[in-house]
């Protein structure tokens, strides 16, 4: 039993993984390029992995690098009915053992995992990120090394420590009383996106900690580095069915995970279309469920930087500039719309166009790179379908980028459109590209923007306020409460950091379970109160009963 009663020792607090530089002349450069050669030279073969074992099922499709589509990585084996229904199966009938297992065996594992990521599979896990995603080098280096690695030995540290979580009940006279830290009753199905390795990594590890099992469905567009994971995990020393690989149709694993009774939860990071249809089809199976699964998500958003007259400038030049268009936007927490006072923006304007000029874009093999392809040709169509939709409009002017190339990759400039209707499209919906929306206001219009701004998406997962006043930010940290999970003050509203800022946001946003922070970890576990009688009575009757 994991038991939470009286506190005991922990672990010291691990420290975040620091980040490589990647200099000209070094080590790490030399080994990194070496590395994306290799997996350049060769086409991978890539199996579903049901209970530990390789399962090739001949219905495959490829894997392409965007910054270069001609260019096929890997075969993928894609899961049908049977490999989806076997790996349920292989995921139930592994928890028993690895809940006997315990916390500090499985801990072991994980961080296993951490040491060999940061070890010899850091240059495997970043090339094949760069490569089938199209990140920079620093983009995989602070995402598929450094964020995976906190996310492994920080979950440690966290589930070690739930008893400071969960308050030890009290234990009067005669009585023991204690709490066991209990897994879901069944499997996890951990559903993950293309843009960070590190959450791909993280969605379903997360409750395998705690005890749970997971069929872990990655996205069509990451196949590559997350089967990397899946075999670094492997090596690590996971037992057979904790984690079950499955490429495959999100539509089919979801329903037949459904139709399991032993179905326990979703961890989820996607669209927000995409959560709310699973968890009306999440409903629609309770009758025929163990138990009530739980849900966990994060989704999308339209995250916002909004300036006050008094702000640094230059400070927000930078934070437009790199929020916006780092990883070409493909961040859920990606700036996408700013409000700017007209004087600063006057002040500005010229000087962040000119900036943009400047940014290079084509291969991650090319590290003077800030940019590279969108992930492929749907959001490559969708991307471009917003800019020239909004150059079209009267209300909006392309001030700079705007153009693409889909020839050899899938190019898009980085793109600031500004519009005179802070309603505007590009405005308010989620575009998940390197396209950032500028609305200017009148200096003296501060209180009624950030009314605007909160009420002008849907969204709220991450957002900045930059000012030099106190009062200032002050007043937009009451303004915008709920308006983002993650709020930045003179920053960019991207950039979380396991340990520092948990991460997540609410509305339709998602259940803002934090990732990165001990409240996710709080959603995977189903206590039970023990209580032990040392005093046993010995009569059946009350006082109340005796005679006057």
């Amino acid at each position: 039993m994991d038991i939470v009663n009286e506190s005991s020792d922990i672990m010291a607090q691990p420290i975040n993984e620091p980040i490589l530089g990647y200099a000209p002349g070094s080590s790490e450069r030399s080994a990194l390029m070496n590395e994306m050669d290799r997996q350049m030279s060769e086409v991978v073969e890539i199996p579903c992995i049901i209970n530990g074992e390789e399962v090739y099922t001949g219905t495959t499709t490829t894997q392409v690098i965007p910054h270069e589509h001609g260019h096929i990585l890997a075969n993928v084996h894609l899961a049908g009915r049977e490999e989806m229904e076997a790996a349920c199966a292989a995921a139930v009938d592994a928890q028993q053992a690895w809940i006997e297992l315990g916390l500090e065996g499985r801990c072991a594992v994980f961080e296993r995992c951490a040491d060999l990521l940061a070890g010899d599979w850091r240059m495997r896990v970043n090339a094949s990120t760069m490569l089938d995603q199209s990140k920079t080098v620093f983009q995989a280096e602070i995402d598929a090394a450094c964020e995976l690695i906190d996310f492994w030995r920080f979950n440690c540290h966290y589930a070690r420590g739930f008893h400071d979580y969960l308050q030890p009940p009290i234990s009067p006279s005669g009585v023991e009383n204690s709490t066991e830290i209990r897994p879901l009753e069944g499997f996890v199905l951990a559903i993950t996106p293309f843009n960070f390795t590190s959450i791909a990594g993280n969605l379903p590890s997360a409750p395998a900690l705690v005890g749970c099992t997971c069929v872990w469905k990655p996205s069509r567009n990451s196949y590559h580095s997350n089967y990397v994971l899946m075999r670094l995990m492997m090596e690590a020393g996971l037992p057979a069915g904790v984690i079950n690989f499955l490429p495959g149709s999100g539509a089919e694993i979801t329903e037949i995970a459904l139709a399991n009774p032993d179905f326990a939860g979703l961890h989820f990071t996607g669209s927000t279309a995409t959560f709310q249809g699973l968890w009306q089809e999440i409903g629609l199976a309770l009758p025929n469920l163990r138990s009530y699964p739980r849900i966990v998500g994060e989704t999308g958003g339209k995250d916002f930087v909004v300036a006050h007259p008094d702000c640094d400038r230059q400070g927000l030049l930078v934070a437009l500039l790199r929020g916006a268009f780092e990883y070409q936007g493909q961040k859920c927490s990606a700036a996408s719309r700013a409000y700017v006072p007209s004087s600063v923006w006057d002040a500005i304007s010229d000087d962040l166009y000119a900036e943009i000029g400047m940014i290079k874009m084509g291969d991650a093999r090319d590290f003077t790179n800030f940019m590279t392809a969108v992930i492929d040709q749907r959001a490559f169509d969708k991307i471009t379908g917003y800019i020239e939709r909004a150059s079209g409009r009267d209300c909006c002017e392309v001030a700079v980028g705007g153009g693409s190339d889909d020839s050899t990759g899938w190019f898009i400039e980085p793109t600031i459109i500004v519009t005179t209707n802070p309603t505007s499209e590009t405005m308010v919906e989620e575009i998940f590209g390197p396209v950032l929306t500028v609305y200017v206001y009148d200096d003296g219009d501060f209180e009624d923007v950030l009314r605007m701004c909160d009420e002008a998406s849907p969204y709220a997962l991450t957002g900045s306020i930059f000012s030099s006043s106190e009062e200032n930010i002050q007043t937009a940290f009451d303004a915008l409460r709920f308006t983002a999970g993650n709020f930045y003050i003179n920053d960019k509203p991207t950039g979380a950091v396991v340990g520092q800022q948990p991460f997540g946001g609410a509305r339709a946003s998602g259940t803002n379970d934090k990732a990165g922070g001990p409240l996710n970890l709080l959603r995977w576990i189903s206590p039970r109160s023990v209580k032990r009688t040392i005093d046993i009575p010995q009569d059946w009757t009350y006082p109340f009963m005796g005679d006057d």
